[in-house]
Parts: C-alpha cells; structure tokens; sequence
C-alpha cells in the first residue's frame, strides 16, 4: 500500500531545557530531519512561545529552575488552542512515580535521559505521523 510521506516542514517541535548542548544536538537533530524547531531555554519561554505559537510536539525537560515541566505539559493540555500537540518528556527522573506522573498529565511519551538519537527522532516522526 502507498503511503504518503509527510511533510515535515510544516510541522513545529518545540524544545524545552535548560542545559544548552541537549538543546544544541536536539535542535540539530530536528532541523536536520525537516522540522520547524522553536527554542525555550526555560520555563518561562516556553510558555512565551506556547502563547505565540502552536507547536505540534513539545521537547520537554522536567527539572527547570523557574517553570518545570510539569506545569508546561498541564499548560498544555489544559488549552484548547495546544492540546492537540504531543508531549514528550526528557528527563534525568527516572523513578516509576516520576514517569506515571508525566503520563498523568498527558504527555505522549516518556523519554530518561541519557537517550538514543536516533530512537529519539523514529518516535517523534512515529508520534507525529499518527497526529496527521
């Protein structure tokens, strides 16, 4: 069966932490795959971008200093205007209540650091493949 390719271009990933080379290599990562990226280096400025734009899928960090991640997933879960996009966590946390909590509140996928690249970008693509 043919299947349509997507068009990546057209699709916003928002990445959110606060440690500038995990942003670096993401940021590479998603440009070089073919998504629009936009860049938050903390809570605060992703939730400045969230109010400017849409994004399709959000990056995020938990352990932020000012906004953590939490409260960015339940930002966007709790809007009308994002809550179609998909959350995906990258974070240190690793404990089993750390990561029923980010599913909790609605993120799409929960991702412990250190992670695979490669992986990391085939389940984005899958993730926004099925949103389509």
């Amino acid at each position: 069966m043919y299947k349509m390719k997507m068009d990546r271009s057209t699709l916003k990933v928002l990445l959110v932490d606060d440690d500038p080379n995990i942003l670096l290599s993401l940021e590479f990562l998603m440009r070089k795959s073919g998504y629009a990226v936009l860049i938050a280096r903390n809570g605060n400025e992703a939730l400045e971008l969230l109010n400017e734009n849409t994004p399709d899928l959000t990056l995020l960090d938990i352990m932020m200093p000012d906004v953590d991640g939490y409260e960015i997933c339940r930002y966007i879960k709790d809007s009308e205007a994002l809550q179609h996009g998909k959350v995906v966590f990258l974070s240190a946390k690793t404990r089993e209540a750390d990561i029923q909590k980010g599913y909790a509140l609605g993120a799409d996928l929960y991702v412990t650091k250190p992670f695979s690249t490669k992986e990391l970008v085939k389940k984005v693509d899958e993730l926004l493949a099925e949103s389509k």
